[in-house]
């Protein structure tokens, strides 16, 4: 289901009072970094790749990627705008318990490895779901494909909405041109050079993502008080920040050991083991041990990095405790307010504001010099009082948000998005602004590319090629696909441009799949284990699965999206063993 950097280097309190109200614009320097960036990399992609003019280089990337190349496509798929914008805020407001999340992904890479790899190599298939007409029938193949087509067609507005709508309420854009910058920019190279400019254009991406976040968080260690890193992880741990696993067993807990591992899991192995955007990173591998590697090593460094980011959310919560953050994160909703007639309120909330976190400061240093002497008294009663501190800054946060509503109603206040990119406009200097602001659109780039890869590619195969055009020439279901990827690159930006923000991004990203992710994963694991099942009975069940599912989402909020890979997965699974016995004969497929 992914910040932000000023013109010059930031210190103080005032000026970031002040930036929090006030427009801001980013450096010369600043700009040829971000622009510069954007567009070597659409040029590279375009060039490395020019000339497909076979359907299996452009849609399987000739089938001779090493190892390390799918593994770095792999990550760079999955690691979307939205990971580097939500997720440091999502550390900043709860915790590094979101980690869990991914307990399950190195399991259902195992698994993936063992069964779904093997099977998709000796098929030679373009698309996942062309093994399912193979194993059931038409209709099952176009459902699966169709469920995959509408998750990840959300998806991909999704992740150019993400960062879009971030940087037009920071800088005061006008969305759709920014939708329209990340969309065609996605679009020139992707359309170009097809599967194989992805996987290219990735590398280069992935590196700067990572570049990008690791030069945010050095920054980050150097501003934060001289104590040593272990004492500063002990003084978030003791405000209830480090806490990575949480043992008790509560369907509405969207983040517990359980629910990483179970309800993660399913939601890995469906993900890239049915998702086209991910399965077509692997197929264009030269062997099934090089498609085995990618994704071991995607299972391997995955969890190490999204603990990095969290772990830099960390560090971001840390250092506004030294240093005054704004009272709302969302300089342009603030804005509104203090033109407004509510703009005597908010001054007297800002003030009330700061006096709390001025004492909040005092006692973080005491707490900081009780960990370093090993003062347990000291160190307690200082937790007790920024505990309680923070409790009333938190009032006053909500006092602002609920202003932010009285001045525009449809104003969004869950302002956690606005975290990351807050600390970069206001602390890191000028480079590091486009640099970080690079990572972002890379981000982007490199899940929309894969994502509209992905949407042409079953488009073209599963539907068009199988059905409308059977007979077409290599060079035709190339340019068929190439406008395919057009169009649901414009599809994207129209739907990026009217979808509103939800949540927190990278929970709104990861609830889209697990809606549907449960159901199409049911569908495969039939296809795999169940082999007296027939199409009819997977068809039947995977309907009232899917259903079933939605029901949840819209009437039962208290159980947590994660279990919605499970529940979808199994209720296919059993409504069709059910089913199978009162089924018709069925022979023709």
């Amino acid at each position: 289901m992914a910040i932000y950097l000023s013109a010059a280097v930031f210190a103080g309190t005032d000026r970031s009072i002040l930036l929090a109200y006030n427009e801001v614009d980013m450096s010369i320097i600043d700009w040829l970094v971000l622009l510069g960036t954007l567009l070597f990399i659409a040029v590279y992609g375009a060039w490395k790749t020019r000339g497909s003019t076979n359907i299996e280089g452009y849609l399987r990337g000739d089938s001779n990627l090493k190892w390390w190349s799918i593994g770095l496509s792999v990550m760079a798929t999955q690691a979307s705008a939205i990971t580097f914008l939500s997720t440091p805020g999502q550390a900043y407001e709860s915790g590094m318990g979101f980690v869990q999340f991914y307990f399950g992904l190195p399991i259902a890479m195992v698994i993936i490895c063992l069964f779904f790899i093997p099977l998709y190599f000796k098929l030679k298939v373009y698309t996942a779901y062309e093994f399912l007409e193979k194993r059931f029938d038409l209709k099952t193949r176009w459902l699966t494909a169709f469920l995959f087509l509408i998750q990840r067609g959300l998806a991909a507005g999704i992740t150019i909405y993400a960062p879009a709508i971030i940087l037009s309420s920071i800088f005061g854009w006008p969305l759709l041109p920014i939708n329209i910058l990340l969309g065609a920019t996605v679009i020139i190279y992707t359309v170009s050079g097809g599967s194989k400019a992805v996987s290219v254009t990735q590398n280069q991406q992935m590196a700067i993502m990572i570049g990008g976040m690791a030069v945010a968080f050095f920054v980050l260690l150097n501003k934060l008080p001289d104590a040593s890193f272990g004492t500063l992880m002990e003084a978030a741990g003791q405000l209830g920040k480090m806490d990575i696993v949480k043992t008790d067993f509560d369907l509405s807990d969207r983040y517990n050991i359980y629910a990483g591992i179970i309800g993660g899991g399913f939601l890995a192995l469906s993900y890239f083991g049915t998702d086209q955007s991910q399965v077509a990173r692997y197929l264009g591998g030269k062997s099934i041990a090089e498609m085995r590697l990618g994704l071991l090593s995607n299972g391997i460094f995955k969890i190490p990095m999204q603990f990095f980011i969290l772990l830099t959310g960390i560090l971001v919560f840390l250092f506004y405790q030294f240093n005054q953050p704004p009272v709302f994160f969302n300089g342009a909703e603030l804005r509104k307010v203090e033109q407004s007639v509510n703009a005597p309120r908010l001054t007297t909330l800002t003030a009330e504001y700061e006096t709390l976190f001025k004492e909040n400061e005092q006692q973080m240093q005491l707490m900081l010099s009780g960990i370093e002497n090993d003062a347990q008294e000291d160190i307690s009663s200082a937790k007790d009082i920024i505990l309680a501190n923070q409790k009333q800054q938190q009032s006053v946060r909500d006092s602002v948000k609920a202003l932010v509503t009285k001045t525009d109603a449809t104003a969004k206040v869950k302002d956690t998005d606005y975290v990351f990119i807050t600390f970069v406009m206001d602390h890191l200097p000028v480079g590091v602004v486009g640099l970080i602001f690079a990572s972002v659109f890379c981000a982007a780039m490199s899940s929309t590319s894969s994502e509209l890869n992905a949407l042409a590619s079953t488009t073209c195969v599963d539907f068009y090629k199988r059905s409308v055009n059977t007979d077409g020439t290599e060079q035709h279901y190339v340019t068929a696909s190439k406008w395919f990827t057009l169009l649901w690159g414009l599809l994207a930006i129209v739907f990026a441009s009217i979808a509103p923000l939800f949540e927190n991004l990278i929970q709104l990203v990861n609830i889209v799949g697990s809606i549907f992710y449960g159901t199409i994963l049911g569908i495969f694991l039939v296809a795999f284990l169940m082999k007296w099942i027939k199409g009819n009975a997977v068809f039947l069940a995977a309907i009232i699965a899917e259903s079933l599912v939605v029901y949840l989402y819209l009437f039962h909020e208290e159980i947590s999206f994660l279990w919605f890979n499970v529940i979808g997965c199994m209720a296919v699974m059993f409504i069709a063993a059910l089913l199978q016995p009162f089924m018709p004969a069925q022979t023709d497929k």
